[in-house]
């Protein structure tokens, strides 16, 4: 599992995302193991990074599905959830806030 976040967070760093965060959600009642997030540097690098994430790690990676809205695209590889956002859709939905207070076992808090 180790190798394969280093992967998907290697890629994303190569190709210029910002503020790459690994979340370690196992045993936390979430539906995924680890979320990753990351921020683009606009709507089209948010669509880039998607492309370099499909061209880098499939076949390797199964992606089950991809939700893309520009500003905010999800990447769900089953076990693990990959947020890419812009600058704004990141501070206006704060995941860090949530997927920190679930990691940090505090999931009633934020539920």
């Amino acid at each position: 599992m180790q190798n394969r976040i280093e992967r998907i967070t290697a890629t994303l760093d190569k190709n210029k995302a910002e503020s790459i965060e690994v979340f370690d959600l196992k045993e936390k009642n979430y539906f995924v193991d680890y979320a990753i997030i990351a921020s683009s540097l606009g709507i089209k690098h948010t669509t880039a990074l998607l492309d370099h994430l499909k061209n880098e790690l499939k076949p390797d990676e199964s992606f089950n599905y991809v939700d893309e809205s520009g500003d905010w695209v999800v990447v769900d590889l089953g076990d693990i959830l990959i947020h890419i956002m812009t600058p704004e859709y990141r501070v206006k939905y704060d995941m860090e806030s949530f997927l920190s207070a679930l990691s940090d076992g505090k999931d009633g808090d934020v539920l």
